[in-house]
């Protein structure tokens, strides 16, 4: 039982990386997995046979997913934007009592917490994306566009490690969402697109999992305070506005759906 709701909880991480605004990392803190995940990369050499079942577990999930519900996804976000935004809110406050729980459960409060929570809020809402960004260098043949690919793979690793911090928002900034999208794509995979892209995220993973655990080992209620702000900060750039007459009612029936689904998952975690 506990191999399949790791496999769901995979799935889940994976569809939440998909959408830009929402972090795939945010996913993982709100499904009581993120600590295991990051000391099961950052220790996976140490002892390889110990982290590698969870790894697969999720992993699998997270790749089936990605794969099944990439042109979906994109569709439903295309044709019903509010509903879809409001469903991933429902999500993200729906988790905010099991991170707030995490906060608390550490050290002592202080006006350090406060101070870490605004930076981390504040850092997300800086990080808007620029939908002018040229893809002209990703697209080129040449070495300067696979070393491009190299560096976003590595700052999208970041991206999904940070909760608060989506990844395919990053994808937005640098110009390779919609060609991500069309690269993962059954009928239509773009290999010499992927390689250096997944190098450069195998890299920035294993690089942020190793500073990320030892923060959480040195300074726990510091870094989570600042995860927290970061999770805080990804609401209002997942906020699409006031939806349209249609889409109202879809809209709090998505959220209070996502809000219901992911308390009733972290209960479960906790009984």
């Amino acid at each position: 039982m506990k191999y399949l709701r790791n496999f769901l909880k995979g799935m889940i991480i994976g569809i939440a990386t998909l959408v830009p605004g929402v972090s795939g990392g945010t996913m993982a803190v709100i499904l009581g997995i993120y600590d295991d995940l990051i000391h099961a990369i950052s220790s996976f050499f140490e002892d390889w046979k110990k982290h590698t079942l969870l790894l697969l577990e999720l992993g699998l999930g997270a790749l089936l997913s990605v794969v099944l519900f990439s042109h979906l996804l994109e569709n439903a976000i295309i044709k019903f934007p509010f509903t879809m935004q409001f469903l991933f809110m429902g999500i993200i406050i729906g988790g905010l009592p099991v991170l707030y729980r995490k906060c608390t459960s550490v050290g002592e409060s202080g006006l350090m917490d406060y101070i870490f929570l605004f930076i981390g809020f504040i850092t997300i809402l800086l990080m808007a994306p620029d939908p002018e960004m040229s893809t002209n260098i990703a697209t080129s043949q040449g070495l300067l566009g696979m070393l491009y690919l190299f560096i976003a793979g590595i700052v999208i690793a970041v991206a999904f490690i940070l909760p608060g911090i989506s990844g395919s928002f990053m994808l937005l900034t640098l110009g390779l969402y919609g060609m991500t999208l069309n690269a993962i794509q059954l009928d239509n995979i773009n290999i010499p697109f992927l390689i250096p892209l997944v190098l450069g995220v195998a890299f920035g993973i294993l690089a942020a999992t190793k500073i990320i655990e030892k923060l959480l080992q040195k300074y726990p209620r510091n870094t989570y305070m600042l995860i927290m702000g970061f999770v805080l900060g990804s609401l209002i750039a997942v906020y699409p506005g006031i939806p349209t007459k249609l889409e109202t009612t879809p809209s709090i029936v998505a959220f209070i759906i996502g809000f219901i689904a992911i308390l009733l998952m972290s209960k479960s975690e906790r009984d």
